[in-house]
């Protein structure tokens, strides 16, 4: 009895749809691994908490994931400063400490994903700090001002309240 080898291409198509779906079903498993630790990680970035000590140990400022600013403490020392030069310490050691919250954010991103976006997120902020992009605000928030006229107070041609005229 001879088989019709017409069978045959239906049982290699078979055979090689079974081989894609396997493949498949690997990929899920592989990121269903990779992406397990999401909720752990969520965890440990809800618990990041940074601190960065000015030169002289007279400001201290904490920093929480995403770079929100926790805390600034002050020593006696440190209001001894001129009003700019504490300013600018302050800044600098608030600047220290987001940076370094920005590393350790995407430290624990990159031990949780790893590579499966093909870039590694601690590579980027690296760039962006060493670019010295991090601390600039994107341009999508920044606001568009336009300089103040002596006539703000009153509606003018330029706004939704001008009269109609008839």
């Amino acid at each position: 009895m001879f088989t019709d080898p017409r069978s045959w291409v239906v049982s290699a198509d078979m055979e090689r749809l079974v081989a894609e779906f396997e493949k498949f079903q690997a990929k899920i498993k592989t990121a269903e691994a990779k992406f397990g630790g999401v909720g752990e990680m969520q965890d440990q970035l809800a618990q990041l908490e940074v601190a960065a000590t000015s030169p002289d140990r007279s400001i201290r400022v904490t920093a929480a994931a995403g770079g929100t600013v926790t805390g600034i403490q002050l020593t006696p020392e440190a209001m001894r400063q001129s009003a700019p030069a504490l300013a600018a310490a302050i800044m600098s050691t608030l600047r220290a400490a987001v940076a370094e919250s920005a590393r350790r954010q995407a430290a624990i991103v990159d031990e949780t994903v790893g590579s499966a976006f093909g870039v590694t997120i601690s590579d980027q902020v690296e760039n962006a700090q060493v670019m010295g992009t991090v601390t600039q605000e994107p341009p999508s928030q920044r606001e568009e001002r336009r300089p103040l006229s002596s006539d703000d107070d009153e509606p003018g041609e330029d706004t939704i309240f001008r009269q109609p005229r008839y």
